[in-house]
């Protein structure tokens, strides 16, 4: 971009005070002003579109970005900023060639580095992460947080005996770094001989308090007390960990009832009508159920498929939605939506989510779309895209309420902490899936867990009938999977097929007999 004149220097820095001061319809007044002057100016574009954003005016913002793109100098930093406000608003086609763009550039600080392996990240991208993540690396450059980014990395790309060293590289640097050592706990089963029991004990007191890394550390250690079956310590560990959590996050149960409720009076039969349109290959494959249900190892058989691709966790279409409601919400469908649905143009919201993810299935007739919340959005998804096969992996409730229990979800997951809301929410999420099926008959394939682990080829053959793929015997190859792995299950499922996980709860029989309870009492 050229140097500014007196004039737009002067607009540029009182965009920015305004903005400093909250003051937003000035500023969006003075920054549209220069871009009149200079419709290049990048970085104003990127602010306008923010504002757009925090308005909840999605089109203008992605208008604004789109612009920005083709006008985006060669500067880092600026380049950055676009590709993480692009991703932000779905458009995940010019973030990634602007990301490709950024990672051919001239890289020169952790900042650098960091930006576009997190857009590569977020992208699901994992090799190209870790590509950037190692030049990071040759020049010198680390901090503990990037760390850690290798760290998760490395695992995510099979790499796990480096992910490891790089886990115990974190804790060096920073000996309260709770998320490194739960990490290291997840890489492998601890054993008597080779356990971190006496150091994760010895690392508590240097977490802060109450912090996510203070809970890491109590999950860790329920980790590895379990790996060890010492189920006493590892339950007193795991209450200390969720009730850390608990203080963090309080679940707000009565709005979720109202968006439960109000999902399901939206989405009547009459509403999810849809044109039974051929399908547009690429094509893809839905994959939906509750956290920790399974969907990662259905992913992994279905794409040893030769006509499916795996494309990861994407939230591409909760985004796609949100542009054409024109709505921002961090959420992926609220009530406001709701209230706007019957007016919508869905073949559009299809047409865009194609738009964004057919790149991904790299050649392939179809690919996998496995985002486990899009529970939420199967309505919405077959009124989008009729020809989408969707699977619903069905779990045990105790066993998959117990496996939430478990997880640690960071802050996302509020209802995850506590068996009363784990219980309400099952109970809310069966009554969805049991609407879903009422109201679209046919268009949802329920599949078994436990049938899926210990009778995988029957599984497989209605998994594969169900989307009209042919019979392929290397899906029961779990030695043929390749290909990253972005979830909690990165280390578990490159293991072959089994049914451990079914009964790994009756270890803790009777500390969960209040959530077993619970769960009886929201099913009545």
């Amino acid at each position: 971009m050229r140097e500014l004149t007196t004039r737009e220097g002067r607009l540029w820095r009182r965009g920015q005070t305004f903005l400093a001061g909250n003051q937003f319809d000035d500023a969006k007044s003075t920054l549209e002003e220069l871009i009149e002057l200079i419709p290049e100016h990048v970085r104003a574009r990127i602010v306008l579109a923010g504002i757009a954003m925090a308005k909840g005016q999605v089109r203008a913002a992605s208008s604004q970005l789109l612009a920005a793109v083709d006008a985006a100098p060669d500067d880092i930093a600026t380049l950055n900023m676009l590709i993480m406000s692009l991703l932000r608003i779905g458009e995940v086609v010019a973030a990634r060639a602007c990301a490709d763009r950024a990672a051919a550039m001239e890289l020169r600080t952790i900042a650098d580095f960091a930006g576009v392996a997190h857009a590569y990240q977020t992208i699901g991208e994992h090799a190209k992460a870790l590509a950037v993540i190692e030049r990071a690396r040759e020049h010198g450059l680390n901090t503990p947080d990037f760390s850690y980014f290798r760290c998760i990395q490395l695992m995510f790309n099979d790499r796990i005996a480096e992910a490891e060293s790089e886990a115990q590289a974190c804790l060096a640097a920073r000996p309260g770094f709770g998320r490194a050592a739960l990490a290291r706990a997840r890489l492998r089963k601890q054993s008597r001989e080779r356990n971190h029991l006496q150091d994760l004990q010895a690392r508590l007191p240097q977490a802060e308090p109450g912090s996510v890394d203070h809970a890491a550390l109590e999950f860790a250690l329920f980790k590895e007390f379990d790996d060890l079956d010492d189920a006493d310590n590892a339950w007193r560990a795991l209450e200390r960990g969720n009730e850390i959590m608990r203080q963090r996050l309080p679940h707000d149960d009565e709005s979720e009832q109202r968006l439960f409720d109000l999902l399901m009076q939206t989405c009547t039969p009459e509403f999810l009508h849809s044109a039974n349109t051929p399908a547009e290959h690429p094509s893809p494959i839905f994959i939906i159920g509750m956290p920790r249900s399974g969907t990662t190892l259905l992913e992994r058989i279905l794409a040893n498929h030769s006509m499916v691709a795996s494309a990861g966790e994407l939230d591409d279409f909760a985004r796609q939605l949100h542009w054409q409601f024109d709505y921002h919400s961090p959420a992926m469908i609220d009530e406001v939506m709701l209230q706007r649905a019957a007016t919508q143009d869905y073949a559009a919201v299809g047409a865009r989510y194609l738009s964004q993810t057919q790149w991904r299935a790299g050649g392939k007739r179809h690919f996998i779309d496995k985002l486990p919340p899009n529970y939420l959005l199967a309505g919405f998804i077959h009124k989008a895209l009729p020809q989408a096969p969707i699977l619903h992996i069905v779990r045990d409730p105790v066993g998959l309420c117990f496996s939430n229990y478990k997880a640690l979800f960071g802050d996302a997951v509020a209802y995850s902490y506590s068996f009363d809301a784990l219980a309400a929410h099952h109970r809310r999420y069966e009554r969805l899936m049991q609407h879903w099926h009422g109201v679209m008959p046919g268009r949802i394939l329920d599949i078994s867990y436990a049938e899926l682990v210990s009778d995988t080829e029957t599984s497989v053959r209605k998994i594969l009938a169900h989307c009209e793929l042919p019979w392929e015997p290397q899906c029961l190859d779990m030695s043929a999977a390749g290909g990253p792995v972005a979830t909690l299950s990165a280390a578990q499922v490159r293991e072959p097929i089994h049914a451990r996980s079914l009964a790994e709860w009756r270890r803790y029989e009777r500390q969960l007999e209040p959530l077993r309870r619970a769960l009886s009492e929201s099913r009545a």
